[in-house]
């Protein structure tokens, strides 16, 4: 029997001393060099007592390393549990006892607490620093550069990544090699990846869009990784005429937009930008374009079903959608109620059906009852809509709908219209509870660089083109937005703040 992923992404690349990491500030790792690296790990996993379906959870830095245990957990069939580094030990001891795991890795500085409760759950916990050092490549240090794969079924599961948990616990995502390898597969082809391509990779490696979006397209390509530790706006113009493509999110172009140093000329041997895992504003679309003649790709994907569609990469890449869906998805607009098909326009809920669609969630099949349909759609929580030429798009979140006085109010037509008024940089629409109407609207606003917003030439500017319940009824003027890790405004947050706002209306 084969193991899927091993034989698409790693085994092609054994013999190949060509560039695969490209380090800005160390040594750059050929393909070949990674690959005895990341056998030396598997074979200690082994050593350690790990067996193939066993859970490892990495809360570490991103580093060559980090990237290499990915690697070793696919070679011995271990199922890779990546952690956000910015989790509190609280956080991560669910994580550890949800999902069983066997082996810990963290760094020394999380040792005085996350050993101790590794230590109180009879669970092993070895230490990796951003440097590469630790207990757990030391222990590497004299295993073997050559490992044998782990025969893996295209159904077993390859990687366990957890959900926000915006309600209630947080749930395991069961990842497969079929679901990984399928969407590397397409992806590779769709955005038309080869060995000749260079990838500026400054995404984090504990979520889809940096491991298996980025990471696995690259391997699967053979391209070359400029492997930047995070976003550093110095750092990534440096290396932008050394690249050829680069994937980021919304945040990532604005602070290289705020550069003057970001020209057409710095941009001159890229190919394509990818944006994902938050909205990119029409604006930014548009004054990257001016400015370097780029249009971003936007695609769109989640936690369970990795990426469903995506802008064309021949063809027009629409702003304000997500193009269409990616060969082998198969995508729908969905009453909420009962999964039929809504007529083209309409909003509903987006439902999808693929190989790249998840097996369920870890220990909760109730939870994966709910969410995944007998007939293998997934119910995303997405509200959207398809256009007449089959473009996707995104009005928000149907945790984030409100209904005011029994209307619908989709936030993103409030958002959008906001955004296009003078001054405004971006808006974040909400609702609070209202004492007449159940909920009403309360609309966050920045303001651009050096603007002074006037809330009443801003109601001025929307009142023709939205309907009186569409319209906030309080504003909020924030220097930014509150954001996780990945770009996506927290409006559970904002939620939360002003939850109180009309409580005197």
């Amino acid at each position: 029997m084969p193991n899927p992923l091993f034989d698409a992404l790693f085994a092609p690349h054994l013999d190949r001393e060509t560039p695969f990491l490209i380090m800005d500030d160390a040594d750059d790792l050929t393909h070949g060099a990674f690959l005895r690296e990341a056998s030396r790990y598997a074979h200690t996993l082994v050593s350690m007592g790990l067996e193939p379906g066993d859970r490892l959870a990495a809360q570490v830095d991103k580093s060559p390393e980090a990237l290499a245990v990915y690697a070793a957990c696919i070679m011995a069939g271990v199922v890779f549990l990546p952690l956000n580094t910015g989790y509190t030990h609280l956080e991560v001891d669910y994580f550890i006892e949800n999902s069983g795991a066997k082996l810990v890795l963290g760094r020394a500085d999380s040792l005085e607490e996350l050993h101790r409760d590794c230590d109180r759950m009879g669970v092993r916990f070895e230490t990796l620093e951003a440097d590469g050092t630790g207990s757990f490549p030391e222990a590497a240090t004299f295993q073997p550069t050559q490992f044998a794969p782990v025969d893996r079924d295209p159904e077993d599961i390859a990687a366990l990544l957890y959900t926000s948990g915006t309600t209630g616990l947080s749930k395991g995502a069961m990842l497969t090699h079929r679901n990984l390898l399928s969407n590397t597969e397409v992806l590779t082809e769709y955005w038309q990846f080869t060995s000749e391509d260079v990838l500026i990779h400054a995404l984090p490696i504990f979520h889809t869009h940096g491991l298996f979006v980025a990471t696995n397209i690259a391997l699967n390509s053979g391209a070359a990784v400029i492997f930047l530790p995070r976003f550093d706006l110095a750092q990534v113009l440096s290396v932008l005429p050394r690249a050829t493509t680069m994937m980021g999110v919304p945040t990532f172009y604005t602070r290289l937009l705020d550069h003057p140093g970001f020209t057409k000329e710095l941009c001159a041997n890229m190919r394509l930008f990818v944006s994902g895992s938050a909205p990119l504003l029409a604006e930014t679309h548009r004054a990257f374009e001016d400015r370097t003649g780029h249009r971003i790709l936007e695609r769109y994907g989640m936690t369970e079903t990795n990426m469903n569609t995506s802008n064309p990469y021949d063809g027009e890449r629409r702003s304000g959608t997500v193009g269409f869906p990616l060969p082998g998805v198969e995508l729908k607009v969905a009453d909420p109620d009962t999964g039929a098909a809504l007529p083209t326009g309409e909003v509903g809920m987006i439902e999808v059906r693929g190989p790249n669609v998840f097996k369920g969630y870890w220990q909760m099949p109730e939870k994966t009852a709910e969410e995944l349909r007998a007939d293998g759609f997934f119910i995303t929580g997405d509200l959207g809509t398809i256009s007449e030429d089959g473009y996707v798009t995104i009005v928000g979140r149907s945790k984030d709908l409100i209904i005011s006085g029994g209307f619908n109010i989709y936030p993103k037509d409030v958002e959008q219209t906001l955004d296009d008024q003078p001054g405004v940089l971006e808006s974040a629409v909400i609702g609070a509870p209202h004492p007449d109407f159940g909920e009403s609207v309360v609309a966050v606003l920045v303001p651009e660089q050096g603007a002074m917003l006037d809330v009443s030439e801003i109601e001025g500017g929307i009142s023709s083109h939205l309907a009186r319940f569409k319209q906030p009824r309080h504003y909020v003027v924030l220097d930014e937005l509150p954001r996780n890790t990945m770009g996506k405004v927290q409006k559970k947050r904002l939620r939360k703040a002003y939850k109180d706002i009309f409580k005197d209306s």
